[in-house]
């Protein structure tokens, strides 16, 4: 499975900002009440990517530290695609959460300052959980064989 490239991450957010937008501005002109996140969606958020670090921290020790004896592979291979689907989810919901507050500050009329923090917190939360997604997926890295080109760690002299 390859890493989580930047690419994937900006194109979800921007399709997280855009759908975010459009979605509050056609309810808007529906004459429907508009999404506002709720106060769980950003501490729900932050609580994934605690729990998604927590998964990860096994694998590292056991990979990095030699801790643990030996880590099921199953268990490895199911953190490390948890870890990078919480990270494109993260990318996705901040683009949403930054569109719905796009459109909240592009409105004449000034919404009221709750949803407007609600928006914030909710990028906030997403943006946390795609930090911890990646850095999971880099906890549950491989190191390099010893076998490449090069023999052990490369130093330099100066």
């Amino acid at each position: 499975m390859k890493r989580t490239t930047l690419g994937s991450l900006v194109l979800l957010a921007v399709i997280g900002l855009v759908g975010g937008w459009f979605l509050d501005a056609a309810l808007a002109s529906a004459g429907r009440p508009i999404v506002v996140p709720p106060f769980t969606l950003p501490v729900a958020l932050t609580a994934i990517g605690v729990i998604v670090l927590l998964l990860a921290r096994p694998v590292y020790k056991a990979v990095r530290t030699g801790e643990y004896a030996r880590v099921d592979p199953f268990y490895a291979t199911r953190v490390v695609v948890l870890a990078k689907a919480s990270s494109l989810a993260g990318a996705l919901l901040a683009g949403g959460g930054a569109g719905i507050l796009l459109y909240l500050l592009s409105r004449s009329v000034v919404p009221g300052v709750g949803s407007i923090l609600m928006a914030a917190a909710t990028i906030v939360g997403a943006a946390i959980l795609l930090a911890a997604g990646l850095i999971a997926e880099r906890m549950c890295t491989i190191p390099p064989d010893d076998e490449g080109p090069t023999k052990g760690p490369v130093t330099t002299t100066i």
